[in-house]
């Protein structure tokens, strides 16, 4: 496996690519994704292109291949945005022409599903970035959560280092996106508690690789994108985080346990936990019911890494993945986790 390098970044003025490379979501719920291209437009200066698949729920996975093609190959655009995730893009991986990306680097920014492609830009040699697409991030109703927009301008901008920080209030419950309402106010949100350290007594810098574990658990079955040399991932920074499909205990646990089998849990010398999202339509959960399951969460963690990585520097709840605020992780970039100091860099 290549050694990932950061594409050039883009600037204010720029086009860049919106494509949906796992579903067409923007097709069903315009109001979200309409306002995440008119934030990119206004706060962030940037000139959304949209891509023929990016709002049918139809398209095939060549059709959406085609569409990410284009966009890397396309010299005026200078980044790529996934409008959401979904759950079926890793049919699109097969069809992917890893040399196209390869000569034509650039920053994709995507989350959820999206793990497949960033695991593929990893594979290819490119840096990519977890967090940010147009539907949730930017189509918050309200205005952007602050940490959110500025991880995401500092991302899309800058080539240096950047503190992630506990939120100092998070959400995690949804509204819906066909009320037009929804964007008139605010999400409610809840105070935060910081994140929880384990084995801190330690200074761990590499770079990451992750994303979200339902996904991973299929690019483990199917044997795609995961390197066979293990070795690549020695002492780098594992980033996890689950969706709103809220995977119980069990399943996170067994999906561990398999990654811990594999040779690969303990590969990594640090953990990133993301805060797991407690609450969705289907299981509409309490606070108490959310507070459990986060727990539960947790010690599933705990059980899988004092199995097979128990030296591992952890730190649970961290901003990033399918809650609010939602921090950018570079994915395949450099992440310093400071025990000690309980900080923890990246490098955009």
């Amino acid at each position: 496996m290549t050694t990932p390098a950061y594409p050039p970044k883009p600037s204010p003025g720029d086009r860049i690519a919106v494509v949906s490379p796992s579903a067409g979501l923007p097709g069903l719920f315009p109001l979200p994704y309409e306002l995440g291209l008119e934030r990119l437009r206004k706060e962030y200066g940037l000139e959304p292109v949209e891509y023929p698949a990016t709002r049918r729920m139809d398209s095939t996975p060549q059709e959406r291949a085609d569409d990410l093609h284009a966009a890397f190959a396309d010299p005026d655009i200078k980044a790529i945005v996934a409008s959401i995730g979904g759950d079926d893009q890793i049919t699109v991986l097969p069809l992917l022409d890893r040399e196209l990306i390869r000569a034509n680097p650039k920053p994709f920014f995507g989350m959820s599903d999206n793990t497949n492609l960033l695991a593929h830009l990893h594979a290819t040699g490119c840096v990519g970035y977890y967090g940010a697409s147009v539907m949730c991030e930017l189509g918050r109703p309200g205005v952007m959560h602050p940490q959110t927009a500025a991880s995401l301008r500092a991302a899309l901008f800058t080539s240096g280092t950047y503190e992630l920080r506990p939120a100092e209030r998070w959400n995690d419950v949804d509204r819906d996106w066909a009320d037009p309402t929804t964007f008139a106010t605010e999400p409610e949100t809840r105070p935060g508690a910081g994140w929880t350290w384990l084995n801190a007594d330690r200074m761990v810098e590499g770079r990451s690789w992750g994303g979200n574990l339902e996904t991973l658990g299929w690019l483990l079955m199917a044997d795609l994108e995961i390197a066979h040399d293990l070795a690549v991932y020695d002492g780098g920074v594992l980033f996890l985080e689950t969706s709103e499909e809220l995977p119980g205990d069990a399943e996170v646990f067994r999906t561990l346990r398999a990654m811990g089998e594999r040779g690969l849990l303990q590969r990594f010398s640090a953990l990133l936990m993301g805060r797991p999202k407690t609450w969705s339509f289907e299981h509409p959960h309490s606070p108490q019911e959310a507070a459990c399951y986060a727990a539960g969460q947790r010690e599933s963690v705990l059980r899988a890494t004092r199995a097979y990585a128990p030296g591992t520097t952890v730190v649970f709840d961290v901003d990033f993945g399918h809650t609010d605020p939602q921090l950018v992780i570079p994915y395949g970039g450099t992440v310093r986790v400071d025990g000690p100091a309980r900080r923890i860099t990246v490098t955009y």
